[in-house]
């Protein structure tokens, strides 16, 4: 890993290389994926049978083989005790995100006038689980969880099934989290069908769930049609340590974002140069044992850094400069700093802390926004599978009020159908 020092010369131009992420798609990415969703929007399933194929390596003949009708009974089978896991995980993902839930409202002003806004979930949503290389039954739960909890009646879940491979875990996971229809499809043609509907599989309102370029590339090409999550770049872990946690805790918090992928980021910020000397030293003692040396060694090379700062505070400012999507308070009085952090995604405070928690059986989502979105973004929650309808109910009083302050402005605009429109209910003097 990289040592950079705060206080030293060039340190904003390393550090902004150290950030840069490249978000956008190769073009051959791009031509790939719109060839792919056009060709499922004009040719449905017979499309759809063709992609999976060639790409999972099946043999699809009828498009109705894509839907798993009986996925609960398949992962009923997995070992006692990562059941009881899986429903402790998602008992405590629902409470909190029973606490997210929003109610409709409405006023009465004087004159009669009411004005509220109408809350309501979606309809259908379509829940995108990756495949092949790893299972990922926290995915589901994050994903499903919050739309059933939000009052979602349909949650459409698409998993590839290379082939013909599915993890019973991932099949389990969905059952707990409520998943009513799931269906063995993947890649750019899983996100067209979700988007568009075939014969066999229904068009949703929204699309959420993490996928590689090709998934990330379908769902920002099909974004208006549909709704979507976000476009979720890498992992990333900014760690704020005073010099007084274990640092084979530390090391080891660093390496679970960075066995994510080789693009993951893990930083440490911390104002105790011998503190950091003992985490690279932790880090070189671990890694050897960590089945996903290769990868972590690969992400904390290009992307990791241990950065040696004056004091907390000035941690702080980094972390809001950065806008991480996950950042550990490891520090003293970690509740004496929250009040300074504006943008993360999750903010886990104290040693005990540790971020693999958050992922997995906290409570609080584990879809976070990425690559500085912190900013202006938030953590995937009940809120996104739910939509807002204004109301306005105007008395005739009201009516009179407005009708005037309203043809003013539309005169103003040039508007005058539109002032026309509300002066008809000013009475006539």
């Amino acid at each position: 890993m990289r040592r950079l020092d705060a206080g030293a010369a060039g340190f904003e131009a390393e550090l902004s290389t150290l950030l840069a992420w490249d978000d956008d798609s190769r073009p051959e990415v791009v031509e790939t994926v719109r060839g792919i969703v056009t060709d499922v929007r004009r040719r449905g399933d017979a499309a759809l049978i063709e992609y999976t194929n060639r790409f999972d390596r099946r043999a699809i003949v009828d498009a109705r083989e894509l839907e798993l009708q009986d996925f609960a009974a398949l992962g009923a089978g997995i070992a006692p005790e990562l059941a009881d896991a899986l429903r402790a995980a998602a008992a405590r993902v629902r409470s909190y995100h029973e606490h997210q839930k929003a109610e409709s409202w409405q006023y009465r002003e004087a004159d009669g006038t009411v004005l509220g806004q109408q809350l309501r979930p979606l309809d259908r949503v379509g829940i995108y689980v990756p495949g092949g290389k790893a299972a990922y039954p926290s995915s589901v739960l994050m994903n499903a969880i919050p739309a059933k909890v939000a009052g979602v009646e349909d949650v459409v879940m698409v998993v590839p099934a290379p082939d013909n491979a599915l993890e019973p875990v991932v099949l389990a996971a969905a059952a707990i989290a409520g998943v009513d229809r799931l269906f063995t499809i993947g890649g750019a043609q899983a996100i067209a069908a979700l988007t568009y509907g075939t014969a066999t599989v229904p068009a949703v309102d929204k699309i959420v769930g993490p996928g590689n370029i090709y998934v990330a590339t379908a769902k920002s090409m099909v974004f208006g049609r549909v709704g979507i999550d976000m476009i979720a770049g890498p992992s990333e872990i900014l760690i704020v340590c005073d010099g007084g946690t274990d640092p084979d805790w530390i090391a080891m918090d660093l390496f679970s974002q960075a066995e994510h992928d080789e693009q993951a980021q893990s930083i440490l910020l911390c104002p105790d140069a011998a503190f950091l000397d003992a985490v690279a030293a932790s880090v070189e003692r671990l890694l050897p044992d960590m089945p996903r040396a290769d990868i972590i060694r690969q992400a904390l090379a290009a992307r990791g850094a241990l950065v040696k700062v004056a004091n907390i505070a000035e941690a702080i400012a980094l972390a809001n400069r950065i806008a991480p999507e996950h950042l550990e308070l490891s520090v003293a009085e970690p509740r004496r700093w929250l009040p300074d952090i504006r943008h993360a995604g999750a903010i886990f405070l104290g040693r005990y802390t540790a971020e693999a928690l958050g992922d997995y059986c906290a409570g609080p989502n584990h879809v976070l926004p990425t690559a500085g979105s912190a900013r202006f973004s938030s953590p995937l929650g009940v809120y996104d599978f739910q939509k807002r309808s204004s109301i306005i109910e105007c008395s005739a009083a009201g009516a009179a009020e407005l009708g005037r302050v309203a043809g003013t402005l539309a005169r103003g605009e040039g508007l005058v159908a539109h002032a026309r429109s509300a002066e008809y209910r000013v009475p006539k003097s």
